[in-house]
């Protein structure tokens, strides 16, 4: 199974960071013209997860997306990643995303993706508040270590039936592949632009699940200039190092120039499905069934402060064998 998703937020992060320059708008909004054009050509239906705010500022882009037949999930509200957010501050959030993304296609919204794929360890109660907001289907997780934290301890990169507080939402995470032993990406966003192309068409080729996921941004060819410490510590929310935005800089140039190519490539020799079809398609009662516990739950509140979920209890159930994994 192949899915296809894109996170759709560049022409709010372009005002909030810089303003809103007209030539950085008309760059995004050729690129969406190219990429829909090529969906339509491959007649494909894509998961596009926008943002809230976007359906407020710009909402011809979101009802365009949902009239030309892909799907239409919720990315936050203001790109806000969930783990630098309290569990009422992320449930006010994705209510207002998910409320502003509804009453511009005039449709229930099912799907989510957390920005930076930002739902681990730290705050397993994120699954909890999707299902409040009425999510079904979530792909935050990354299943392994990265910079922005990852969620290691999920396992093997498949999808599964995640609890949290009695309350369920179906994860499909980011597909992974193992480089020198170590759990990486290949089919998204940055990762995508570094390995080769003949890496992940092998990669796609030989596994039966894979997430891809890509911005507009991803896809553009550009020289992009480091951010400033200002505006590094306003988007990501930590400090702003010398060393980060180095990395940061990396991050954004590297092979931006083949990227729109390698995706026209993937798109001509694999099928792929949006993010409904495939939960539609999906033997649940096949999937491994997750159930998380903070430390809290588990130490009656004695770890001392709300911020305190760093340790978790995973409880695994495959068809008829089971086991506990503590993370």
């Amino acid at each position: 199974m192949n899915i296809l998703t894109f996170d759709i937020e560049e022409w709010y992060i372009e005002r909030t960071l810089h303003g809103g320059r007209v030539e950085k708008y008309r760059q995004f909004d050729e690129m969406l013209d190219r990429l829909m054009a090529l969906l339509d050509e491959r007649g494909l239906s894509a998961t596009c997860f926008c943002l809230g705010k976007l359906a407020e500022e710009r909402p011809d882009v979101v009802r365009r997306l949902h009239e030309a037949g892909h799907e239409i999930g919720c990315h936050s509200n203001i790109h806000t990643w969930l783990n630098k957010l309290s569990r009422e501050e992320a449930l006010a959030d994705t209510r207002v995303a998910v409320d502003a993304l509804e009453q511009c296609i005039g449709q229930k919204v099912k799907s989510y993706r957390a920005p930076a794929f930002s739902v681990g360890e730290s705050n397993p109660w994120a699954f909890e508040v999707l299902a409040e907001c009425g999510i079904e289907r979530d792909a935050s997780v990354f299943p392994a270590s990265r910079d922005f934290g990852g969620f290691a301890s999920y396992g093997t990169s498949e999808p599964a039936v995640v609890t949290y507080n009695g309350r369920s939402v179906k994860e499909f995470p980011v597909s992974t592949v193992s480089v020198f032993g170590r759990q990486m990406v290949c089919t998204g966003g940055g990762y995508f632009r570094l390995f080769p192309w003949w890496f992940i068409r092998s990669a796609v080729a030989g596994s039966d699940y894979t997430m891809c996921y890509f911005h507009l941004a991803d896809l553009i060819q550009e020289d992009h200039t480091m951010l400033s410490r200002e505006e590094y510590e306003h988007y990501f929310k930590e400090k702003g190092t010398l060393l980060n935005r180095t990395k940061r800089y990396i991050k954004s140039n590297l092979g931006t120039s083949g990227a729109f190519s390698k995706l026209q490539r993937l798109l001509a020799e694999q099928r792929f499905e949006n993010l409904e079809t495939a939960d539609r398609q999906m033997d649940w009662q096949a999937k491994k069934r997750i159930t998380l516990h903070s430390s809290l739950d588990m130490n009656n509140n004695q770890m001392g402060g709300g911020n305190d979920l760093r340790v978790i209890v995973v409880t695994v159930a495959i068809t008829e064998r089971a086991y506990t994994r503590c993370a």
